[in-house]
């Protein structure tokens, strides 16, 4: 299955034209945020070859001057059937926008561009992780209808540009939100 060819639009309140659009291969580059994120560049481009098969989506936003501003990771399945389970349930994650783009309502429209895009699919429930130490990131999502489920330990591990594995304890809320009311 190959990735949609959905896209959308988001005015800034400054004019400034973002444009929402799926990743490209010729994006994980940019993915990086100028080296940012350079330490998840195995994880991205295995995420990116999961499109290809259809289990995992990805969105990026891009800016007018074509600079990658955002992304959305997306899950449709996971061997972990209580994350995404094909049918029902997907799974977002990587959801990042960079700072100036925050708090402008461009997170929001994503959010629900994404749960726009589930249920034109059948999905019904979209679910996710969210760092405990990230209370305006919980707030957005539970303005959104999300709700906390319990907590995850947050402990798990990547493969870092180097080929050194890397262990990451970040503990994390578990939310869901039912799409279908």
């Amino acid at each position: 299955m190959s990735q949609p060819t959905i896209e959308s639009h988001y005015l800034m309140p400054d004019g400034t034209n973002i444009r929402i659009r799926p990743a490209q291969a010729e994006d994980l580059p940019g993915m990086e945020w100028d080296g940012e994120f350079s330490h998840f560049r195995k994880l991205y481009k295995q995420h990116f070859h999961n499109t290809r098969t259809g289990s995992t989506r990805i969105w990026v936003a891009e800016s007018e001057a074509g600079e990658i501003i955002g992304q959305v990771f997306l899950m449709l399945y996971s061997r972990q059937r209580e994350l995404a389970d094909g049918i029902n349930r997907a799974y977002l994650f990587s959801f990042r926008l960079k700072p100036d783009y925050r708090n402008h309502g461009l997170g929001s429209f994503i959010l629900e561009f994404i749960e726009d895009y589930l249920l034109s699919r059948g999905f019904n429930a979209l679910r996710l992780n969210v760092a405990r130490a990230n209370d305006l990131a919980r707030r957005m999502y539970e303005k959104h209808g999300f709700r906390i489920l319990g907590t995850e330990e947050g402990n798990w591990g990547y493969e870092d540009q180097f080929g050194r594995w890397q262990t990451v304890h970040e503990p994390a809320w578990r939310m869901i939100k039912n799409l279908k009311n």
